[in-house]
């Protein structure tokens, strides 16, 4: 069983990323990229470019999962 603080820190962190993502929903379109897709974007290309890979688009595509900011894994 919860307790009443634990109870609310998740209710506040619910609330924070709802919020979050409200604010994202409403951004124009070329600001929300640049401030969701785009860093992490470069970065692969980069990387991408660096490497040189037999198959680009599957090295990008691994590299942005791998590399997501949003993803607790690591």
């Amino acid at each position: 069983m919860l307790t009443h603080r634990c109870q609310a820190a998740l209710a506040e962190k619910a609330a924070t990323e709802a919020q979050e993502k409200i604010d994202a929903q409403a951004l124009p379109i070329r600001t929300y990229l640049d401030q969701t897709v785009v860093p992490i974007l470069l970065q692969g290309l980069s990387d991408l470019v660096k490497t040189r890979p037999d198959d680009p688009v599957e090295y990008l595509a691994a590299y942005l999962m791998k590399h997501n900011p949003k993803n607790n894994k690591k």
